[in-house]
């Protein structure tokens, strides 16, 4: 099984991707909108498709990618029947099962912290997905969306404190940089909900919080609440039209070579080949773009204002790895439409693309 954590900053929101590797399959829990290429992208280089996103709630604090990913890749949108969305393909109950391959997620109904919040157990135990049920040493607030102390304190007792000692428990948040509890240690350590706390004191506890409203929640929950799809039904977010562009998980906005090669000419809005490799390898074996102007990495910075902003800029090395740091640097200059050539002048060349200089 393939497995991933993946953290928004912004809403200190964990995404887990959960992957079949024979199978090719994967689900997405609790993806945000904001990380759509970067989700994209793992699901890309690692050959799997998205069959499925599942919220693990309706969401507060950030707008959920499921809407976007499911215009993108084709997936299907997964949420709680209590959370009362829309846009959904299928709604959840407690006791579903969820396939992905040759492995599947149990589904528990973990209400409390709102209406509608889902747990989703592994098929064998060994990990848990809470969302905002429980979190690393506490718990999810109970004072809007329905939300129940009493509910919440029954619910991680019976779906989740009740699971074996050794499976791991994996927050939809956390704001302090912790990624990971099991069930043994939350049931000794967490101040809200373990040792001898019971439905009294946790409920003592949860309705005196006084806490302010998420910043997000005027936005985040009616957009949640059409699974993510814009208002008014918009159109996707811009990516780069200047040519067809891939994101790497990285980051790094990516050209492959053939799309290049039909690209270049000499036209005031033609696409700038850039090779940032040294000299002496602009002209080696390899040889070169036709056409590619030659700036090295090192000179990168200080030469930025020979480029013409206004059009494309593609950046070259050998093997794409100094030209995907260009691209950076690039970026950092205020250079808008950049991409690194995929592969370098090592896949240029091993496709049979024509080239200035180097060996026959």
């Amino acid at each position: 099984m393939i497995f991933r954590q993946l953290f928004d900053r912004q809403s200190s929101t964990y995404t887990y991707l959960l992957g079949d590797s024979e199978a090719g399959e994967a689900l997405l829990i609790d993806p945000v909108f904001e990380n759509v290429q970067r989700d994209a992208a793992l699901l890309r280089e690692l050959g799997l498709k998205l069959l499925a996103t599942l919220d693990t709630h309706v969401h507060a604090d950030h707008v959920t990618a499921a809407w976007l990913l499911k215009q993108r890749l084709g997936s299907q949108i997964l949420l709680a029947r209590a959370a009362g969305a829309t846009q959904a393909d299928r709604l959840l109950v407690h006791g579903e099962r969820v396939q992905f391959g040759r492995r599947h997620l149990e589904v528990r109904a973990t209400p409390g912290h709102t209406a509608g919040c889902l747990s989703y157990v592994l098929d064998d135990q060994g990990m848990a997905f809470t969302g905002d049920s429980l979190l690393i040493r506490g718990c999810g607030r109970t004072d809007f969306q329905q939300g129940n102390a009493s509910q919440l304190y029954h619910s991680v007792k019976m779906q989740l404190l009740s699971l074996p000692g050794h499976c791991l428990l994996y927050p939809g948040h956390d704001y302090r940089g912790l990624t990971v509890t099991s069930v043994a240690e939350e049931r000794a350590f967490n101040p809200r909900l373990g040792g001898d706390v019971n439905e009294a004191d946790f409920c003592g506890y949860m309705n005196h919080l006084g806490l302010a409203h998420p910043k997000l929640m005027d936005i985040a929950v009616p957009a949640n609440l059409r699974c993510g799809q814009p208002e008014g039904g918009a159109a996707l977010p811009d990516e780069p039209t200047w040519a067809p562009l891939t994101c790497s998980f990285g980051g790094v906005w990516e050209i492959q070579p053939t799309v290049l090669e039909e690209r270049l000419g000499d036209g005031a809005d033609a696409i700038q080949v850039v090779d940032v490799r040294e000299p002496a390898e602009f002209s080696d074996a390899l040889g070169h773009v036709p056409g590619a102007r030659l700036v090295p990495l090192s000179e990168l910075a200080a030469r930025a204002g020979e480029l013409a902003r206004e059009r494309p800029i593609v950046t070259v090395c050998r093997s794409g790895a100094r030209s995907a740091q260009a691209t950076v640097l690039l970026q950092r200059s205020g250079f808008q439409a950049v991409a690194n050539l995929a592969g370098g002048m090592l896949r240029w060349r091993a496709e049979g693309l024509p080239t200035e200089g180097g060996a026959a």
